[in-house]
């Protein structure tokens, strides 16, 4: 089969190829129709992600396919519809996975937009809903609001009744973000963006911070929680890990909390379910649509991961074997 192979770490995917190999053995193998391109697929490449596989790896977290063989008793049969995945795998023609790591694709989803939806979606539901404490009426800064993660917290956070305020570094993205995510404001979150989370919020900031970004993001952000909120810790796709001084959050009267979603799944199997059930139940019900930015096939990899590398993709990007 086809299959993306990373065999070397290098900071300009030198070390990465579309290669033939092998089809996987496992317990439940699946065709697959869409994988969706995440962050730390293009991290794993450089070895800068906190899961280092050993080399040689096939790339890819997620996928959405159709399921060729399956044990009998997996709950699984030739035909089904599925999304899921793991840490790698994804980028290739097949996967072979364990059936705790699938779940039937919900009725009215395509294979793509149901393999943009795990990762950043289930991310997103255990910050702000399972760490987060979101209720209806809160406001939330999203940071990042352009990206995977961060157009999903918008999508849900808006279903789920929050007063959304989407966040981008760039200038270029702020009317697609409106367009797309729909929240009750858009902002650059360059310099002092303080003053503009007062004015949004009437001087009383922000329930909720949701922070892929890290850096000087991070910084400011912490002047925009209101006493008693959260900022959520996602990721430092800037590059910089922060620091805080504690009295900060003393002071301030506010929790810095570190989100890793698949981590919380995984310590919490039950916890975890529930999520994807969730998810599953707000996209079947139409209240939740995760967004395909566009739709490539497998050979052109290195597009796609030169596209999330400049920062270009609106939500997420798809590749097709």
């Amino acid at each position: 089969m086809k299959a993306l192979l990373v065999r070397a770490l290098s900071p300009d995917l030198s070390g990465v190829e579309l290669a033939e190999i092998e089809r996987p053995d496992g317990e439940v193998l699946v065709r697959v129709r869409a994988a969706s391109l995440n962050y730390p697929d293009l991290l794993m490449t450089r070895g800068e992600y906190q899961f280092k596989p050993d080399l040689p790896f096939v790339s890819g977290l997620e996928m959405a396919g159709e399921v060729i063989e399956a044990p009998a008793d997996s709950g699984f049969l030739p035909g089904d519809r599925v999304r899921g995945g793991a840490k790698t795998g994804a980028f290739a023609e097949y996967v072979a996975l364990s059936a705790s790591t699938l779940r039937k694709i919900p009725d009215g989803l395509d294979y793509s937009t149901a393999a943009a939806m795990g990762a950043a979606y289930h991310t997103a539901y255990v910050a702000l809903i399972e760490i987060g404490g979101l209720e209806a009426g809160q406001s939330v800064l999203i940071h990042g609001a352009s990206g995977g993660v961060g157009l999903a917290a918008c999508d849900l956070a808006r279903a789920l009744g929050a007063k959304v305020i989407a966040a981008t570094h760039r200038e270029d993205k702020i009317e697609p973000i409106r367009r797309i995510a729909q929240p009750d404001a858009a902002i650059l979150n360059t310099g002092r963006f303080r003053e503009d989370i007062s004015d949004l919020t009437h001087g009383k900031l922000c329930d909720l911070v949701y922070d892929p970004v890290g850096g000087d993001v991070f910084d400011e952000s912490t002047r925009c929680v209101t006493f008693g909120g959260k900022l959520l810790v996602i990721g430092f796709v800037s590059g910089r890990i922060p620091e805080i001084a504690v009295n900060i959050p003393l002071i301030k009267g506010f929790s810095v909390v570190g989100v890793r979603a698949g981590e919380y799944a995984r310590r919490f199997p039950e916890r975890g379910t529930r999520v994807a059930a969730e998810v599953d139940r707000l996209a079947a019900e139409g209240k939740i649509v995760p967004h395909v930015d566009r739709t490539l096939p497998l050979d052109q990899w290195r597009e796609a991961f030169d596209a999330m590398r400049r920062g270009e993709i609106i939500g997420k990007l798809v590749l097709e074997p």
